[in-house]
């Protein structure tokens, strides 16, 4: 059994709620059925299943993070695809290890200070002690106290996976 120092979150049933009538770039959500499953959903944290009901939709996980917090990103704001349920769905569940963490995968982690500024960030194959690798990548990123939130994105096209913030 793995466990993790640190929490990975989901898009928030508020921001998703928002989601899927109109995206961040103020398009209209349009759902579809899943034909072959597999997708990585924000909203719950796992991959689709063929046949759900899902869709892509543009994300501005700072943007959203920054309108809570009064920080102000400027120029490091920005958005992107994400996939998520069509209908509202019961959030992830109780988990071992972080969400999509493939062995080999590629992933940044983004850090960000309290105004939304981008405070370094780094590289990261996920290693076969894919949770201890996390961990580890976490713990570094919030050594330095300047950082207060991760965002943890795919190397392959940048997409957004999940956010830690700072306990």
């Amino acid at each position: 059994m793995t466990s993790t120092l640190w929490t990975a979150r989901p898009i928030e049933p508020a921001a998703l709620k928002q989601l899927r009538d109109t995206d961040d770039a103020g398009r209209p959500c349009l759902p579809y059925t899943d034909t072959e499953g597999g997708e990585v959903l924000r909203c719950c944290l796992r991959r689709s299943g063929t046949g759900e009901r899902i869709a892509l939709v543009s994300y501005a996980p700072l943007r959203r993070w920054a309108a809570q917090t009064w920080a102000k990103p400027g120029a490091y704001d920005e958005q992107g695809p994400v996939f998520i349920h069509a209908d509202e769905c019961e959030g992830p569940v109780e988990r071992d290890g972080y969400p999509f963490a493939r062995p080999g995968a590629l992933r940044t982690l983004r850090r960000y200070d309290a105004e939304g500024r981008i405070a370094g960030g780094r590289l990261l194959e996920i290693p076969e002690a894919a949770t201890e690798g996390f961990d580890a990548a976490l713990a570094e990123a919030f050594a330095d106290p300047e950082v207060v939130l991760v965002h943890v994105r795919a190397v392959e096209y940048g997409c957004f996976q999940f956010e830690v913030r700072r306990p």
